[in-house]
């Protein structure tokens, strides 16, 4: 299967070999590859409307589903859920061959017929448990650090827009330097946010420019325990001193991943 893999990768490196077309984002033997492939399909009246296709292979794909995120600036969050709804009912009919480019060829070809069809207009809330197979039921937590934000205001919209949309909670917490992202829902959702803070044009680079978040990491990854407070909202908090910052982690039953994460952060 790896090997099929990797065949499929250097294909679709060659085909989609434009400006921007082609971005691999992460591999890993765990968690497999994640990358993003730029397109343009016909909408509305033969409206050329981009796509940015985001695909999670896991290690034992093509045996199983990928993971799909789909964006566009030309559709709102309800469209993008239905587009990838419709591509994974298409890769069903895919598994065990390589898919992608099949995949990106169909959505092309059929995007126009799908955003007409009006009984496509409630399937968001059953693709919000569909996209990847690596799975895991039950509450997820994630820490993530950011090293800067320039252009904070945009930045902090963004992601309550995209914590929202994905019905995600927890906090943005600012203390100083440091800024931390702390976010609880389900997994694959988490995994979607951190897909769009990775490919999006999320801040601006030295010059001014926009850029995508390049420089975030993520600390720490656990199912959500019993000793763990469940956030109710998103929120986004600043706070004055280390202490204060170390007294939300206890609160929420997190002293440990304060004193084995953050703490190093401020040092």
């Amino acid at each position: 299967m790896a090997e099929l893999v990797r065949e499929e990768l250097l294909a679709l490196g060659a085909i989609f070999c434009g400006p921007d077309e082609w971005e691999v984002l992460s591999r890993s033997e765990t968690d497999g590859t994640v990358f993003r492939i730029l397109t343009r399909a016909k909408g509305f009246m033969d409206a050329d409307i981009p796509l940015r296709l985001v695909f999670h292979l896991p290690v034992n794909y093509p045996s199983c589903l990928p993971g799909i995120v789909v964006n566009s600036e030309h559709l709102t969050r309800a469209e993008c859920e239905i587009v990838k709804e419709k591509l994974l009912e298409q890769a069903e009919t895919l598994l065990s061959e390589p898919m992608v480019h099949e995949l990106v060829l169909w959505i092309q070809q059929n995007l126009r017929h799908i955003l007409k069809r009006p009984e496509a207009g409630g399937g968001s809330e059953k693709c919000a448990s569909a996209a990847s197979t690596t799975v895991d039921d039950g509450l997820w937590m994630t820490l993530s650090h950011l090293d800067h934000m320039r252009a904070k205001t945009k930045y902090v919209r963004s992601v309550e827009k995209w914590a929202s949309d994905l019905r995600l909670t927890g906090r943005l917490m600012f203390m100083g330097k440091v800024i931390l992202i702390l976010l609880q829902g389900d997994r694959n959702n988490i995994k979607e946010y951190l897909i769009l803070q990775k490919t999006c044009k999320v801040d601006v680079d030295s010059s001014g420019k926009k850029c995508k978040e390049k420089m975030i990491s993520v600390l720490f990854e656990t199912k959500v325990q019993t000793e763990h407070k469940r956030f109710l909202a998103f929120e986004v908090k600043e706070y004055s001193s280390l202490d204060e910052l170390q007294k939300e982690f206890e609160t929420a039953g997190l002293k440990k991943l304060f004193f084995e994460f953050v703490l190093r952060l401020v040092k």
